[in-house]
């Protein structure tokens, strides 16, 4: 595969272009306009933030883009699906009150906001695609929808998938909660007797009579468990959970896979700022203090590309004073890994997901950074 072109500008501005500008001239420097947006629906993955985090991406960022596809005849409109976890994005109306609380309304972005996997997080499509470790990927249904993907995503540390970029966004980001589930374990949750208070409203809504009340106290039966996670959505104690037990590799292998899901057999086109470069994702309801200083803008048609451009980057930045980063390093002056996100969570790595995306053909590692 030849190396993809990958389009990078700084934050830099000057008097005659600010940074929406320059961000609009990234995009057409990438060749956006190549894109038939006519009457098309475009989907733009993005992440609106757990509430109390401040380090997602500004919605002036996504209102450059909604207008770019608009000017181009399309009809935009920005997406994420619901969270597996409790927080305050686990169901489409705390999630839409999410958005519009961190400035995601449409008056703000110039568009509408569409919760991919619907009210409870069970509006999925099923997408075939045979692969190593996932062979249906449950993608959010209004996402398969759209005729044209566009990926918008803030660059940043995770703790689990070491870091949280383009491929991050749109394979765990697109999943449905059943999705998400069969992501990051085997796909079937399990009940905290602790909290569970033996109401049954998991047994109604299950199709395949897994939960079962014993004892006053719900049991999921795993043998008959399909994992479409119905059973979390309708809890009304937060007691049921995913189980977490996959390693870091598989984790980042179903990213992977559930990435290609998402880009096959349709347009796509990847945006990637590196800014407020926080060590977690912004699922937290807190941001810490970036590991680095603000890098710039990316875009590419290679996901898998962008990944590695934004990553290379990175590592060639000075870590922050009393960041994550930089007390890490100073605890382990003798540690000879230079990586920026492994030595931020030592217990993570990401290069498994980018060597997966090859190997499945979504896109390359090798590209070439063309300035502008």
């Amino acid at each position: 595969m030849d190396k993809a072109n990958v389009y990078f500008t700084s934050f830099k501005a000057t008097g005659q272009e600010n940074l929406l500008q320059k961000l609009h001239r990234l995009m057409k420097a990438a060749g956006f306009e190549t894109i038939d947006f006519q009457e098309k629906y475009a989907a733009i993955k993005i992440h609106f933030g757990e509430y109390g985090n401040l380090a997602f991406l500004r919605p002036n960022y996504a209102k450059v883009v909604a207008d770019y596809v608009k000017e181009l005849g399309g009809k935009p409109f920005l997406t994420d699906c619901n969270t597996l976890y409790v927080g305050s994005r686990k169901n489409a109306l705390d999630h839409l009150e999410t958005a519009y609380l961190n400035g995601f309304s449409p008056y703000q972005t110039g568009c509408h906001v569409i919760i991919g996997d619907g009210l409870k997080g069970t509006d999925e499509a099923i997408v075939p695609i045979d692969g190593e470790y996932v062979k249906e990927a449950k993608i959010g249904q209004a996402i398969m929808d759209a005729d044209v993907l566009i990926s918008l995503t803030h660059f940043k540390g995770h703790e689990m998938a070491g870091f949280g970029g383009a491929l991050k966004n749109l394979g765990m980001g697109s999943g449905s909660r059943a999705g998400k589930m069969e992501q990051h374990c085997d796909g079937k949750p399990s009940v905290n007797q602790a909290a569970c208070v033996g109401c049954g409203a998991c047994q109604k809504i299950c199709a395949h009579d897994a939960p079962q009340i014993a004892g006053g106290k719900a049991v999921i039966d795993h043998d008959k468990c399909v994992g479409c996670g119905r059973c979390l959505a309708v809890c009304p104690k937060d007691a049921i959970a995913a189980d977490f037990h996959d390693s870091i590799a598989v984790l980042n292998c179903k990213i992977a896979e559930y990435s290609y899901a998402v880009c096959k057999e349709r347009p796509c086109f990847h945006i990637s700022l590196i800014c407020d470069v926080s060590p977690n994702c912004d699922c937290h309801a807190e941001n810490d203090i970036p590991i680095i200083p603000d890098v710039g803008m990316l875009a590419s048609f290679d996901p898998v590309a962008l990944d590695q451009a934004c990553a290379d980057l990175c590592n060639q930045m000075p870590p922050i004073a009393h960041s994550v980063l930089d007390e890490n390093i100073k605890e382990r002056q003798d540690d000879e890994d230079h990586d920026h996100f492994h030595m931020t969570h030592p217990d993570t790595e990401w290069k498994s997901c980018i060597a997966h995306a090859v190997k499945i053909g979504l896109g390359t590692n090798e590209y070439e950074l063309v300035r502008i």
